[in-house]
């Protein structure tokens, strides 16, 4: 190697550690809450209604499709579903915009999930969450989901795009704890939007998520 090729190695390296050291000493400890985005929130109408009442229109909105599509009502339900109507105008309730509402509302929920904070694009953070493996080898982990809850995604629905991020590691992380580990990552974070495939004992699926993380050190949570 001569002089020059040889002092731009060195200056390279030297770069890398620099870059690596300021992730390191520089990162910001955030929480899940992080990373929702102020924009993800929006005039829910129906989050304004108790648990009560939300049950009860849910029950009024059932039959008024069964109706609509022509179907036949027993007379009991529909003394139920009269008394309910009856119930709910009485408390004031917008029973026809409510569930005119309904389809438009779960479309802007849905979409409002997949937005990320974009203060958080090309930063470096340090998150804790629990570890669901992507790609490993025997009880070493070189990519995974980073999840908010113990079980997301295997026992229960998963988590919303903007709070799941997708982690790749240089160094494999050795999981003594097993597929529901706790443990904080430190990287650099990107607003990202991907798609990855979970595997289960029955198949796989493809998870969305909306973060990326590069980490440059995985740890025990503790």
């Amino acid at each position: 190697m001569t002089k020059y090729p040889r002092l731009a190695f060195l200056a390279l390296i030297s770069g890398l550690v620099i870059h690596y050291s300021a992730i390191a000493a520089e990162a910001r400890e955030i929480t899940w809450d992080d990373l929702v985005p102020a924009a993800a929130q929006f005039d829910d109408a129906f989050t304004k209604l108790d648990e009560d009442t939300l049950y009860e229109l849910s029950l009024v909105a059932q039959i008024r499709d069964r109706l609509e599509a022509g179907k036949k009502v027993d007379e009991e339900t529909m003394a139920n579903y009269e008394k309910r109507v009856k119930e709910l105008e009485e408390d004031e309730v917008d029973i026809d915009g409510l569930i005119a509402m309904r389809d438009e509302v779960a479309k802007e929920r849905v979409a409002k999930t997949f937005l990320a904070n974009e203060d958080l694009d090309g930063k470096p953070v340090r998150i804790p969450g629990y570890l669901l493996p992507l790609e490993f080898d025997g009880d070493k982990v070189t990519e995974f989901f980073l999840v908010p809850y113990v079980g997301a995604c295997i026992h229960t629905p998963p988590p919303p795009p903007n709070q799941i991020v997708h982690v790749k590691t240089d160094e494999a992380y050795t999981t003594d704890g097993g597929l529901y580990t706790p443990v904080w990552v430190n990287g650099l974070m990107k607003t990202e939007q991907s798609k990855s495939s979970l595997n289960f004992v029955d198949g796989a699926s493809d998870i969305p998520s909306s973060y990326a993380l590069e980490a440059t050190s995985v740890q025990p949570y503790e």
